[in-house]
Protein backbone atom coordinates (compact mmCIF):
# COMPACT_ATOMS: atom_id res chain seq x y z
CA UNK A 1 0.00 0.00 0.00
CA UNK A 2 1.34 3.43 -0.92
CA UNK A 3 2.17 6.03 1.71
CA UNK A 4 2.67 9.75 1.20
CA UNK A 5 6.28 10.89 1.40
CA UNK A 6 6.85 13.98 3.59
CA UNK A 7 3.19 15.00 2.94
CA UNK A 8 4.05 17.04 -0.15
CA UNK A 9 2.09 17.06 -3.39
CA UNK A 10 3.37 18.20 -6.77
CA UNK A 11 1.03 21.19 -6.52
CA UNK A 12 2.63 22.28 -3.25
CA UNK A 13 6.23 22.04 -4.42
CA UNK A 14 7.64 25.45 -5.43
CA UNK A 15 7.53 26.30 -9.12
CA UNK A 16 10.87 28.12 -8.84
CA UNK A 17 13.80 26.40 -7.11
CA UNK A 18 17.53 27.00 -6.76
CA UNK A 19 19.74 24.36 -8.39
CA UNK A 20 23.03 22.92 -7.20
CA UNK A 21 24.88 21.41 -10.21
CA UNK A 22 27.25 18.74 -8.94
CA UNK A 23 28.90 16.07 -11.10
CA UNK A 24 28.55 12.47 -9.99
CA UNK A 25 26.11 13.20 -7.17
CA UNK A 26 22.76 11.42 -7.20
CA UNK A 27 19.75 12.35 -5.07
CA UNK A 28 16.68 10.13 -5.37
CA UNK A 29 13.20 10.53 -3.86
CA UNK A 30 13.32 9.05 -0.37
CA UNK A 31 17.11 9.26 -0.20
CA UNK A 32 19.26 11.36 2.13
CA UNK A 33 22.24 13.32 0.82
CA UNK A 34 24.77 15.03 3.14
CA UNK A 35 26.39 18.13 1.66
CA UNK A 36 29.26 20.35 2.75
CA UNK A 37 28.50 23.90 1.57
CA UNK A 38 31.41 26.34 1.36
CA UNK A 39 31.26 28.35 -1.90
CA UNK A 40 29.80 31.84 -1.31
CA UNK A 41 27.04 31.46 -3.94
CA UNK A 42 25.90 28.15 -2.44
CA UNK A 43 26.09 29.50 1.10
CA UNK A 44 23.72 32.23 -0.08
CA UNK A 45 21.52 29.63 -1.78
CA UNK A 46 21.32 27.53 1.38
CA UNK A 47 20.53 30.48 3.63
CA UNK A 48 17.80 31.67 1.24
CA UNK A 49 16.32 28.16 1.10
CA UNK A 50 16.28 27.96 4.89
CA UNK A 51 14.40 31.25 5.08
CA UNK A 52 11.71 30.09 2.63
CA UNK A 53 10.71 26.51 1.82
CA UNK A 54 14.02 24.64 2.42
CA UNK A 55 13.95 23.21 -1.13
CA UNK A 56 17.06 22.82 -3.30
CA UNK A 57 17.27 21.05 -6.65
CA UNK A 58 20.21 18.70 -7.18
CA UNK A 59 21.19 18.30 -10.81
CA UNK A 60 24.25 17.13 -12.74
CA UNK A 61 26.20 19.02 -15.39
CA UNK A 62 25.60 17.25 -18.71
CA UNK A 63 29.33 17.23 -19.47
CA UNK A 64 31.25 15.81 -16.48
CA UNK A 65 34.52 17.24 -17.84
CA UNK A 66 33.26 20.79 -18.21
CA UNK A 67 34.94 23.21 -15.82
CA UNK A 68 32.82 26.23 -16.70
CA UNK A 69 31.57 28.37 -13.83
CA UNK A 70 28.00 27.68 -14.94
CA UNK A 71 27.96 24.40 -16.89
CA UNK A 72 25.04 23.23 -18.97
CA UNK A 73 23.00 20.74 -16.97
CA UNK A 74 20.86 17.73 -17.70
CA UNK A 75 17.15 18.40 -18.11
CA UNK A 76 16.15 16.31 -15.06
CA UNK A 77 17.14 16.66 -11.42
CA UNK A 78 15.68 15.90 -7.98
CA UNK A 79 14.29 18.39 -5.49
CA UNK A 80 15.26 17.85 -1.88
CA UNK A 81 14.23 19.38 1.43
CA UNK A 82 16.84 20.50 3.95
CA UNK A 83 16.15 18.31 6.97
CA UNK A 84 19.45 18.82 8.83
CA UNK A 85 21.39 22.08 9.10
CA UNK A 86 24.58 22.97 10.97
CA UNK A 87 26.89 25.97 10.77
CA UNK A 88 30.59 25.40 11.41
CA UNK A 89 33.19 27.66 12.98
CA UNK A 90 35.03 28.01 9.66
CA UNK A 91 31.97 29.44 7.88
CA UNK A 92 30.78 26.27 6.19
CA UNK A 93 27.24 24.88 6.35
CA UNK A 94 26.58 21.16 6.70
CA UNK A 95 23.16 20.06 5.49
CA UNK A 96 21.26 16.90 4.67
CA UNK A 97 18.84 16.95 1.75
CA UNK A 98 15.96 14.51 1.86
CA UNK A 99 14.87 13.66 -1.68
CA UNK A 100 11.28 14.59 -2.48
CA UNK A 101 10.49 14.55 -6.18
CA UNK A 102 12.27 14.66 -9.52
CA UNK A 103 11.74 17.65 -11.76
CA UNK A 104 12.29 18.71 -15.35
CA UNK A 105 13.95 22.04 -16.06
CA UNK A 106 11.27 24.07 -17.81
CA UNK A 107 13.33 27.26 -17.97
CA UNK A 108 16.44 28.71 -16.34
CA UNK A 109 15.60 32.07 -14.84
CA UNK A 110 17.50 35.38 -14.92
CA UNK A 111 19.91 35.88 -12.05
CA UNK A 112 18.30 39.08 -10.71
CA UNK A 113 19.95 39.84 -7.36
CA UNK A 114 21.11 36.35 -6.35
CA UNK A 115 24.45 34.71 -7.09
CA UNK A 116 23.14 31.17 -7.64
CA UNK A 117 21.13 29.60 -10.44
CA UNK A 118 17.37 29.11 -10.35
CA UNK A 119 14.97 27.25 -12.63
CA UNK A 120 11.29 26.90 -13.22
CA UNK A 121 10.67 23.26 -12.33
CA UNK A 122 8.05 20.86 -13.71
CA UNK A 123 7.04 17.95 -11.46
CA UNK A 124 3.98 16.68 -13.31
CA UNK A 125 5.69 13.59 -14.76
CA UNK A 126 6.89 12.42 -11.34
CA UNK A 127 3.87 12.35 -9.03
CA UNK A 128 4.72 8.73 -8.21
CA UNK A 129 7.87 9.99 -6.44
CA UNK A 130 5.73 11.35 -3.61
CA UNK A 131 4.17 7.98 -2.86
CA UNK A 132 6.23 5.52 -0.85
CA UNK A 133 5.84 1.97 -2.20
CA UNK A 134 6.05 -0.22 0.89
CA UNK A 135 4.92 -3.22 -1.18
CA UNK A 136 7.67 -2.92 -3.79
CA UNK A 137 8.81 -6.36 -4.94
CA UNK A 138 12.49 -7.04 -5.42
CA UNK A 139 14.58 -10.14 -6.01
CA UNK A 140 16.85 -9.39 -3.08
CA UNK A 141 18.91 -12.55 -3.41
CA UNK A 142 19.92 -11.74 -6.98
CA UNK A 143 20.53 -8.09 -6.14
CA UNK A 144 22.67 -8.85 -3.09
CA UNK A 145 24.64 -11.46 -5.03
CA UNK A 146 25.37 -8.92 -7.79
CA UNK A 147 26.29 -6.34 -5.16
CA UNK A 148 28.70 -8.72 -3.42
CA UNK A 149 30.41 -9.52 -6.73
CA UNK A 150 30.68 -5.80 -7.52
CA UNK A 151 32.19 -4.99 -4.12
CA UNK A 152 34.59 -7.94 -4.28
CA UNK A 153 35.78 -6.95 -7.76
CA UNK A 154 36.50 -3.42 -6.51
CA UNK A 155 37.99 -4.40 -3.16
CA UNK A 156 35.16 -2.68 -1.29
CA UNK A 157 33.45 -3.66 1.96
CA UNK A 158 29.89 -3.18 3.19
CA UNK A 159 27.83 -3.50 6.35
CA UNK A 160 25.76 -6.43 5.13
CA UNK A 161 23.72 -6.68 8.35
CA UNK A 162 22.58 -3.06 7.91
CA UNK A 163 21.76 -3.75 4.25
CA UNK A 164 19.66 -6.79 5.25
CA UNK A 165 17.56 -4.60 7.56
CA UNK A 166 16.49 -2.14 4.84
CA UNK A 167 13.08 -2.50 3.21
CA UNK A 168 13.11 -3.04 -0.56
CA UNK A 169 12.54 0.60 -1.54
CA UNK A 170 15.09 1.99 0.94
CA UNK A 171 17.58 -0.65 -0.15
CA UNK A 172 17.24 0.26 -3.81
CA UNK A 173 17.41 4.00 -3.16
CA UNK A 174 20.39 3.83 -0.80
CA UNK A 175 22.44 1.52 -3.02
CA UNK A 176 21.76 3.47 -6.22
CA UNK A 177 22.89 6.70 -4.55
CA UNK A 178 25.97 5.20 -2.88
CA UNK A 179 27.50 2.96 -5.54
CA UNK A 180 30.42 4.54 -7.44
CA UNK A 181 28.96 4.60 -10.94
CA UNK A 182 29.87 7.24 -13.49
CA UNK A 183 27.83 10.44 -13.94
CA UNK A 184 25.97 9.17 -17.03
CA UNK A 185 25.02 5.92 -15.28
CA UNK A 186 23.77 7.86 -12.26
CA UNK A 187 21.70 10.10 -14.51
CA UNK A 188 20.20 7.05 -16.20
CA UNK A 189 19.22 5.67 -12.78
CA UNK A 190 17.62 9.01 -11.89
CA UNK A 191 15.59 9.10 -15.09
CA UNK A 192 14.11 5.58 -14.74
CA UNK A 193 10.34 5.98 -14.67
CA UNK A 194 9.72 3.64 -11.74
CA UNK A 195 11.68 2.04 -8.92
CA UNK A 196 11.21 -1.41 -10.50
CA UNK A 197 12.89 -0.19 -13.69
CA UNK A 198 15.66 1.42 -11.63
CA UNK A 199 16.23 -1.87 -9.81
CA UNK A 200 16.69 -3.75 -13.09
CA UNK A 201 19.09 -1.13 -14.45
CA UNK A 202 21.02 -1.00 -11.18
CA UNK A 203 21.56 -4.76 -11.15
CA UNK A 204 22.63 -4.70 -14.81
CA UNK A 205 25.17 -1.95 -14.04
CA UNK A 206 26.54 -3.95 -11.12
CA UNK A 207 26.95 -7.06 -13.24
CA UNK A 208 28.55 -5.17 -16.13
CA UNK A 209 31.03 -3.45 -13.83
CA UNK A 210 31.97 -6.71 -12.08
CA UNK A 211 32.47 -8.51 -15.43
CA UNK A 212 34.61 -5.66 -16.75
CA UNK A 213 36.86 -5.86 -13.70
CA UNK A 214 37.01 -9.67 -13.97
CA UNK A 215 38.09 -9.29 -17.59
CA UNK A 216 40.86 -6.88 -16.60
CA UNK A 217 42.15 -9.26 -13.91
CA UNK A 218 41.65 -12.51 -15.85
CA UNK A 219 44.21 -14.78 -17.46
CA UNK A 220 43.33 -13.48 -20.94
CA UNK A 221 44.56 -10.00 -20.07
CA UNK A 222 47.51 -8.86 -22.20
CA UNK A 223 50.93 -9.46 -20.64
Amino acid sequence: MGQELNQWTTGELPATIPIFPLTGVLLLPGGRLPLNIFEPRYLEMTEDAMSTNRIIGMIQPSDPYCRAFEPKTYDTGCAGEITEYEETEDNRILITLSGLCRFDVVQELPRDEVSYRRVRAGYQSYECDLIRDNAMTLNRDNLIAALRNFFTARGMSADWSAIDELCNEDLMTSLAMACPFGPSEKQALLECRETKERSAMFQALLEMAAHERDGMDGSDAPQ
